[in-house]
């Protein structure tokens, strides 16, 4: 098993952090339109988990095709994304079916939105 390195790490915390702080606000929505449960919560979770360990084996595989040639890499990365894709739809159909389609989908939608801020952010330092 690979070693995670620091950068995926530190990352990786940085879209924990985003997750997290983007799933109390759409619990707080839901709570607040009255459509909140202990199903949305979970599904929340549940997604919220996802998200983040598809961000972490992302990283993971990106560092791990740093050692191999193009052609490897290419398609390390692509049978990564293939599985990881995969998992991801299972747990949103597993998390709409059994609790609840927004929260089960809405926050693996959250790296991106941490990754835009990010990018907005460090646009403004510049």
């Amino acid at each position: 098993m690979v070693k995670a390195d620091p950068t995926v790490k530190k990352e990786t915390m940085y879209i924990l952090y985003w997750v997290i702080i983007l799933s109390i606000l759409l619990n707080a929505v839901f709570l607040i339109i009255g459509m909140w449960g202990i199903k949305f919560l979970l599904g929340n979770i549940l997604a919220g988990a996802v998200a983040v360990l598809n961000f972490f084996f992302m990283g993971i595989t990106v560092q791990k095709s740093l050692d191999l040639d193009e052609k490897e890499a290419r398609n390390l990365v692509m049978s990564s994304q293939r599985i990881r894709n995969g998992l991801i739809l299972l747990f949103a159909v597993i998390g709409a079916v059994f609790l609840n389609p927004f929260s089960s989908i809405i926050p693996l939608l959250f790296p991106r939105i941490a990754i835009f801020f990010r990018m907005f952010f460090m646009k403004k330092r510049s």
